[in-house]
Parts: C-alpha cells; sequence; structure tokens
C-alpha cells in the first residue's frame, strides 16, 4: 500500500519540512520579501520581483491611466485573495481535506477625494470584503475550523487588518 504525500497538489512532506525546520530553528521563520518598482511613464510601473517577468501596474481611463495593467488598489485586493488561498490550501492540506474547488471574491470600497487631494484625511479602503467559496465533501464543522485558521494566520489579511508601520525615503 503506497501513501500518497500529495494533496491538492501540494506536497505534503515538503510542508511539513519547513514545519519542523522552524520548530527545529524558530530564527528560519523571519523572511524578508521585497519588490523593485520603476516608472514606466504616464501612471504605469512595473514591479520585479525575484526573478519573474515584471508585474505590470497601470490606472484605468477614467483616472487617467492607459488601462494596460490592473492598478495598485486592484493588486493589493489581489495580494490579499492570493494569500488567502495559499492559506486554504495549505490549511486543508495539513488537515487532510481535499478542495474539488476555492474561489476568493474581493472587494473593497475606496473614496477619491483624498487621492486627488480634494481634502485631507484617509486615502485607503474605507472597507474589504472577501468572499470564500469553498467546494469539498469535508464536514461543515471541518471547513469552519478551517476558515477560522485561514483567518487567524492570513499575512497579507493581518497586514491589512492591523497598523503596520510604513517608512517611505527618499534616496
Amino acid at each position: 500500500m503506497t501513501t500518497s504525500t500529495v494533496l491538492n497538489n501540494v506536497d505534503i512532506e515538503t510542508v511539513g519540512g519547513l514545519i519542523q525546520a522552524i520548530e527545529t530553528d524558530p530564527a528560519k521563520a523571519q523572511t524578508t520579501w521585497a519588490a523593485h518598482v520603476t516608472w514606466k511613464g504616464a501612471f504605469a510601473s512595473e514591479a520585479r520581483i525575484r526573478t519573474f517577468e515584471p508585474s505590470k501596474s497601470d490606472e484605468p481611463p477614467a483616472l487617467g491611466g492607459g488601462d494596460t495593467a490592473p492598478n495598485p488598489v486592484e493588486q493589493l485586493l489581489g495580494a490579499l485573495g492570493n494569500c488567502l488561498a495559499v492559506g486554504y490550501a495549505a490549511n486543508a492540506t495539513v488537515a487532510g481535506i481535499e478542495l474539488k474547488a476555492l474561489r476568493v471574491d474581493v472587494k473593497g470600497d475606496l473614496d477619491l477625494h483624498v487621492f486627488l487631494g480634494l481634502k485631507d484625511g484617509h486615502a485607503g479602503f474605507d472597507s474589504i470584503t472577501a468572499t470564500v467559496t469553498i467546494d469539498s465533501d469535508a464536514p461543515a464543522e471541518q471547513i469552519e475550523e478551517l476558515h477560522a485558521k485561514v483567518q487567524a494566520s492570513s499575512p497579507v489579511g493581518h497586514t491589512l487588518q492591523n497598523a503596520v508601520p510604513v517608512d517611505v525615503r527618499l534616496g
């Protein structure tokens, strides 16, 4: 009899190895991530992250852009959705829950007054809502536990929910 080490296309041994390595040496849990953004003219820019193709950004025509790529706030919503999807896949796999399908729909409300210099105040989202749809044969109680665990451990979710110091400097 063979035991599969892959569930939800996630290699369980790799995830388990990472957990074990961090439990053995907690310093391995401290990581630094980076993006390097270059302005490309008008409202277009691109982010270089590790060795991947650049991730482009632009604004829609209503905001004066060329609409060649998602804008930064759309990318932020996408980052939250992607982070949640990773969390569901990882935690479901560790819990032995098979996912048939997973969808995360994220939307946010933003008032452009501050961004456009029309008033002072908060320039960011007023609220963000993520709706998660999971197709699985797992009992509802397990899905609820999975949902709670992902909400409690999402790095992007926690970053958005808590005040995080941001230091923007001239170089």
